[in-house]
C-alpha cells in the first residue's frame, strides 16, 4: 500500500552489518559480565600486559613518548580509584552523618571511579 508516497508494505529488516555489531556488543557485554566477579584474575592480567608492554619498549628501544601518554592517563585513572566521590573539605557539614533511616545504608568510603570502570576504560 502506497500511503502519500510512503511503501507502508516494507519490512524495516535491520543490515546485516547492524546484526552483527548488535551480535558483537551482546557477545562483549556477556564477557564482561562474566568477568565482573574475577578481581584478582583482572590484576594478573593487567600485570601481565604491562610486563608485555614494557619487554617491548625495552627491545624495540622506542615508543617513549606513548609510554610516557599511557602512563600519565593510567595515573589519572588510577588517582580517581583511590579518591572519594565526595571531598570532605568541599563537603563541610557538620562532619560525617550516620544513616537516619532503616533503609538507609552507611558507605563511609564511596569511590569516584569503580573498579570494573577503572579496568573497562
Amino acid at each position: 500500500m502506497n500511503v502519500g508516497g510512503i511503501d507502508t508494505d516494507t519490512d524495516l529488516k535491520p543490515s546485516p552489518l547492524s546484526q552483527h555489531t548488535h551480535n558483537l556488543s551482546r557477545k562483549y557485554q556477556h564477557l564482561l559480565d562474566k568477568s565482573t566477579p574475577l578481581v584478582l584474575h583482572r590484576w594478573i592480567g593487567f600485570s601481565l600486559v604491562i610486563l608485555i608492554y614494557a619487554l617491548r619498549v625495552y627491545f624495540v628501544q622506542g615508543f617513549y613518548i606513548v609510554t610516557y601518554g599511557l602512563g600519565i592517563y593510567i595515573l589519572q585513572l588510577f588517582l580517581a580509584f583511590l579518591s572519594p566521590q565526595v571531598d570532605p573539605e568541599l563537603h563541610n557539614d557538620d562532619g560525617p552523618s550516620l544513616p537516619t533511616l532503616g533503609s538507609e545504608e552507611f558507605r563511609p568510603f564511596v569511590r569516584r571511579l569503580p573498579e570494573f570502570k577503572f579496568w573497562l576504560v
